[in-house]
């Protein structure tokens, strides 16, 4: 088994903000994991999960204009075991070396990383998709293999597990990929209630 699924602490799990990030990929994966901590927490058991957001700025504008507040900024987050990077509009955050720099070292101490979406580009970016198979937005498939040709890229996949690293495609997706991490880190049946109490239909069996 993974050495994260031998853990008994609860896993906190930090999700980047920056401004034009994509709503869904961060509000999808925020409400996998806070509702697997609630669902898991009913039945009397610890809480799996401490989900929180961090951003460079004090505020972020996401696509549509909203809002967010973030938990935390960089450099005074607490330990990460599940990074979450989403997309959006990841152009400044790509030409923004801090925050770059700040994936790559949460990602040698967390023991799993995550993207959804244009996050791969942050990834790949990172230098954490090296000689990897990945997956982003089928828009933007054919982009990130141009930009970054030492990356795999999976085409016609939700998601794409690399054990330590595991990449979603657009939007949606974000969930169906953050179900998966949920049956990886507590069991395939807490992923299936979680999507249940959602009222989500995954596309692909959470056994596997």
């Amino acid at each position: 088994p993974d050495v994260i699924q031998s853990r008994t602490m609860t896993y906190r799990v930090g999700i980047l903000l920056f401004d034009e990030v994509e709503v869904l990929d961060f509000a999808g994966p925020f409400e996998v994991f806070s509702t697997a901590s609630r669902i898991v927490e009913r039945s009397g058991a610890p809480r799996p999960f401490e989900v929180f957001t961090v951003a460079a700025e004090p505020s972020v504008r996401a696509r549509g204009g909203l809002v967010v507040v973030p938990t935390h900024r960089i450099g005074q987050e607490p330990p990460i075991d599940v990074l979450v990077i989403p997309g959006g509009v990841v152009s400044a955050a790509l030409r923004h070396p801090p925050t770059i720099d700040w994936i790559a070292e949460r990602a040698r101490s967390a023991g799993l990383v995550t993207s959804v979406c244009t996050g791969a580009f942050l990834l790949a970016e990172a230098g954490l998709l090296d000689d990897r198979p990945a997956t982003t937005h089928w828009e933007d498939r054919d982009d990130l293999a141009a930009a970054y040709p030492r990356v795999t890229v999976r085409r016609d996949v939700p998601f794409v597990d690399d054990g330590d690293v595991v990449t979603s495609a657009g939007i949606s997706a974000g969930i169906e990929m953050s179900l998966h991490v949920v049956g990886r880190l507590l069991g395939a049946d807490w992923a299936r209630r979680t999507a249940r109490q959602m009222e989500y239909q995954p596309s692909a069996d959470l056994d596997r």
